[in-house]
């Protein structure tokens, strides 16, 4: 049996994540972590004393992960990481320390098999569009923008081309910001915060005479356990780093 821990364990994804554990034949959920609670373990350090944990399952919030990865990473223990909001440099050290540790880590900004299609069919399509842009949706409780889902089709995207905003004119914002974000290879995120969204992503692509929309819709968490469990189970049998479910699919 593989021995789980869940870190996040009260939030919305850490629920779906803990039941679909419980579900699966092959793995015993050993811990649930959450600072929130009184009755579960506070702390990836304060869980790992108590229990044998082959792999942290981390759907926290951006100001904790990057130090959970880390505490995984240096006691041994893999960890798979769905919190988003990871900076590029923490992400590089994160994959040093899984090469000297030895240790397996899996970062996906987004479990979704349908998603991780989408970003695929973006990369594809890159290479013969040069304008591009990125509108991604969420519910007005995700306190990181842009999506890390949207940061990853970007850079996807940008390995094809240096610019993605071929003959714009010089642009003057009378409203800051209104143009959104400026990422990888001059590719314009913006970002929307709304109740009623789970999460959505369309990329946009344009040409004289023509435009491509790439969408993708999530309505229910259940659709990023599928993509968890790939994830997991890629992660005990091997040691090494991962950023992204599309190199597993």
């Amino acid at each position: 049996m593989i021995k789980v821990a869940v870190c996040g364990a009260l939030g919305k994804m850490g629920k779906e994540v803990v039941n679909t554990i419980l579900e699966d034949p092959k793995t015993e959920l050993v811990a649930k972590i959450d600072v929130a609670s009184n009755e579960m373990y506070h702390s990836i350090e304060e869980a790992a004393k108590a229990c044998n944990i082959d792999v942290v399952i981390d759907f926290t919030q951006p100001k904790s992960i990057f130090e959970n990865a880390k505490y995984c990473l240096n006691n041994k223990i893999k960890i798979v990481i769905g919190t988003t909001g990871l900076t590029d440099q923490q992400i590089s050290e994160l994959e040093k320390l899984s090469k000297e540790n030895n240790t397996g880590c899996f970062i996906a900004p987004n479990f979704s098999t349908g998603a991780v299609l989408m970003m695929k069919c973006a990369e594809l399509c890159a290479k013969y569009f040069d304008n591009a842009e990125i509108i991604e949706f969420h519910h007005n409780q995700k306190k990181d923008a842009p999506s890390g889902t949207a940061i990853k089709t970007a850079l996807m995207m940008s390995k094809s081309k240096e610019n993605f905003t071929c003959g714009n004119c010089p642009e003057i914002e009378t409203i800051q910001g209104s143009r959104g974000g400026t990422s990888y290879s001059d590719i314009h995120i913006h970002s929307v915060r709304m109740p009623g969204y789970t999460a959505s992503q369309e990329v946009i692509f344009g040409a004289m005479g023509q435009i491509l929309t790439i969408k993708h819709d999530s309505f229910d968490r259940k659709c990023y356990m599928k993509g968890v469990m790939l994830a997991l189970y890629h992660t005990i049998q091997h040691n090494d780093f991962v950023y992204g479910l599309e190199n597993i699919i």
